[in-house]
């Protein structure tokens, strides 16, 4: 199942029917007697804070005046636990560097769960947990949610929506259409951890080493980012779905430039990079659930570098390019021999399902 063990339902606290029901049931979505205690025996105590516990339709939250950022996604990655993470770690960390690669400082989440009829309670309570775990790791809270359960054989388990609330800092504004001619392009670490970490399991590959999910929540090394270089951050994004490739293309068409990449100088594992040659993929083009890319201005570079490279999730940091103002719209990969490529935006997703 996860690679922790499953809760021991015999020292919850709790009365029945919850005890009596070792799976999800089609009551347990139904706003009931099941659902009210799936939220009090678990949801409540895994992420237990005081707007939570109002347990109202809304949270009310005090947040000081100034410029909001919000964000949201779903999560239905397969498998549901993977080698250095699970959905609950995902759907945290995600809405969490969602909001940071936006300059915010991520505060509050809501959670939902959209659960099969049948799946196995102490599953969810092993991804509630990794939730829990996330959360207080990044430093914000889950305030509000929702459950809801589907027939058996439409729903594939667990699906997770996750909302954020952030605030933005004073005078320091970023996005994708900010990239500058003349900006150098840093990337937090190794690129393809995460997408190669599930098709690794998926399809039974084993190395040396195990591929390993990059799952973390960014914003402290975003922080300690914005600290020391502040406004000359023109851009910043997390490469998920999609990878680094997807995420630069759309950068050079939100920003009308060109950019520039050292293919050599991409930081990728061995095994990730046998992984992909296995798979007939490409690194750039695979997931990540753990690094930024930064566009900064070039008196700025070697400041970010420096900084990346002091953080615990940043040890990997690597200069990999720059903006041009030369054609437009396009990525562009110099490589190991010296030619130039074309590094094209993907028509569909290469790899279903990745989180």
């Amino acid at each position: 199942m996860a690679e922790k063990d499953a809760p021991d339902f015999a020292s919850w606290s709790c009365p029945l029917p919850l005890v009596g029901y070792p799976a999800i049931v089609m009551g347990h979505g139904g706003g009931g007697k099941l659902g009210n205690e799936l939220v009090e025996h678990l949801f409540l105590p895994a992420f237990r804070n005081p707007a939570l516990e109002n347990l109202g339709d809304a949270a009310v939250l005090d947040l000081p005046a100034g410029r909001l950022a919000m964000s949201t996604d779903s999560f239905v990655v397969q498998p549901l636990f993977f080698p250095g993470g699970s959905i609950g770690e995902l759907a945290v960390n995600g809405t969490v560097n969602d909001l940071a690669v936006s300059g915010a400082d991520p505060k509050f989440l809501s959670a939902s769960f959209i659960l099969e009829e049948g799946f196995p309670l102490a599953q969810l309570a092993a991804i509630v947990e990794s939730m829990a775990t996330a959360a207080a790791t990044a430093g914000v809270k889950i305030v509000t949610g929702d459950t809801k359960v589907v027939e058996r054989g439409h729903g594939d388990g667990c699906y997770i929506n996750t909302a954020g609330v952030g605030t933005l800092r004073p005078g320091i504004t970023v996005g994708p259409h900010l990239a500058k001619a003349g900006d150098v392009i840093l990337v937090s670490g190794m690129i393809g951890d995460h997408g190669m970490a599930i098709m690794s399991v998926r399809e039974g590959l084993e190395f040396e080493s195990q591929i390993r999910s990059d799952c973390a929540a960014l914003n402290g090394l975003i922080a300690d980012v914005l600290d020391a270089a502040g406004a000359d951050v023109h851009a910043m994004r997390d490469p998920t779905r999609g990878g680094l490739a997807s995420t630069l293309n759309e950068i050079a068409l939100a920003s009308n430039v060109g950019i520039e990449i050292d293919e050599p100088s991409l930081p990728v594992r061995t095994e990730v990079q046998s992984a992909c040659e296995l798979l007939g993929l490409d690194p750039v083009y695979v997931a990540n659930e753990g690094k930024v890319v930064f566009f900064v201005a070039s008196n700025a570079a070697a400041r970010v570098l420096e900084v990346l490279l002091a953080h615990p999730l940043g040890r990997d940091a690597a200069r990999i390019g720059r903006v041009t103002a030369q054609h437009p719209r396009m990525l562009v990969a110099r490589t190991a021999m010296g030619a130039n490529r074309v590094i094209p935006q993907q028509i569909g997703e290469q790899l279903p399902r990745i989180c």
